[in-house]
């Protein structure tokens, strides 16, 4: 069989980005920034495990064992975990089938490829956010009277109102938001979803005051997008989780010691809107979740929802004994210790 070349597998690279995923698959840009993150990461450690220069890997250096040595790679050296190094696996199993599509020669080593397992055991981490100290702490820190202030001010009010993935929040466009009764802004979510969320009057008022003083009077206003860097482009994901980090230096998560990051106030909003007693199903909704199954798994973040629950279920058993009940002989003291 000829060698198959290194621009014929850049070829297949890029019409795996350009066409296939796009167009036949109707992926969208967060999956399609995924798998390129994984096809890089893959290129490099490719050039690196072969010694040549990244431009030079061919169809033939895409094989089954420096895929595994890749996947070793991710967990032992860049301390991914399971469900990172699967997620890996999978782009670069997608790209084998679409190599296979084009190259049908090709199908033997697609086979090899396709063949390297998922891992299992993949632990679900506790979920990490903010508590509502921390969320004041947060908005205190940050100095109003800037215009870089004023912006992370309202940043962080809008993504704390909405539960509204960071990527989302850093799309919105002027176009997007009622200011006036109802107020709401209109969510572009994964999957091309759109999902309309209310606005507190206090969040509605900060955005006003955020276009009337720094975005500028231009017959596009529309269009602008409302939370800029010192350029004038749109904020990153990047400079949110910078600007978090700024504003709350001080914060490790109980559960992981982690600093915060974006996501976290997303689970924040999450958290606390089932403390106020708000039925999953309007919080699935709100936070654009597919599934009511992926809110539940909020209930068994945070231990004061445990607490309430089992009072309720056993609510004489979880009480404080009364003073004054307690006889102090054996029969009576003993059904007394057992219902601590």
């Amino acid at each position: 069989m000829k060698r198959a070349s290194t621009p014929e597998f850049g070829r297949i690279v890029v019409s795996f980005f350009e066409e296939y995923l796009p167009s036949q698959r109707g992926m969208s840009i967060h999956t399609l920034r995924s798998y390129r993150d994984a096809v890089v990461l893959w290129l490099q450690f490719a050039a690196r495990d072969i010694g040549r220069p990244l431009e030079s890997i061919g169809i033939s250096d895409f094989t089954t064992e420096r895929i595994e040595r890749f996947l070793d790679y991710l967990e032992t050296e860049r301390g991914n975990g399971i469900s990172t190094r699967n997620a890996r696996l999978a782009a670069l199993h997608t790209l084998a089938r679409h190599l296979g599509a084009r190259l049908p020669e090709q199908l033997g080593r697609v086979q090899g490829i396709l063949n390297i397992p998922f891992k299992r055991g993949a632990r679900q981490m506790p979920i990490d956010y903010p508590e509502s100290s921390d969320i004041r702490a947060l908005m205190g820190h940050i100095d109003r009277s800037t215009p870089s202030g004023q912006r992370d001010y309202v940043l962080f009010a809008v993504m704390f109102n909405t539960g509204a993935r960071v990527q989302e929040v850093l799309n919105l466009r002027v176009r997007d938001v009622r200011l006036d009764p109802p107020e709401q802004v209109r969510l572009h979510g994964k999957g091309d979803k759109i999902r309309l969320c209310p606005l507190w009057p206090r969040t509605a008022k900060l955005l006003r005051d955020l276009i009337h003083s720094q975005l500028p009077g231009e017959p596009d206003l529309a269009a602008e997008p409302l939370f800029r860097n010192r350029g004038g482009g749109p904020l990153t994901r990047f400079g949110v989780r910078y600007l978090l980090r700024k504003h709350l230096p001080e914060y490790r998560s109980a559960t992981q010691g982690r600093r915060i990051h974006p996501h976290a106030l997303r689970h924040a909003t999450a958290v606390h809107l089932l403390k106020s007693g708000v039925e999953f199903a309007t919080i699935s909704q709100l936070l654009g979740h597919a599934s009511v199954t992926t809110t539940m798994r909020y209930a068994r973040a945070d231990l004061d929802l445990k607490r309430q629950a089992l009072s309720q279920v056993f609510p004489d058993a979880l009480g404080v004994p009364a003073a004054g009940r307690v006889r102090w002989h054996g029969a009576e003291l003993t059904r007394w210790l057992r219902r601590l």
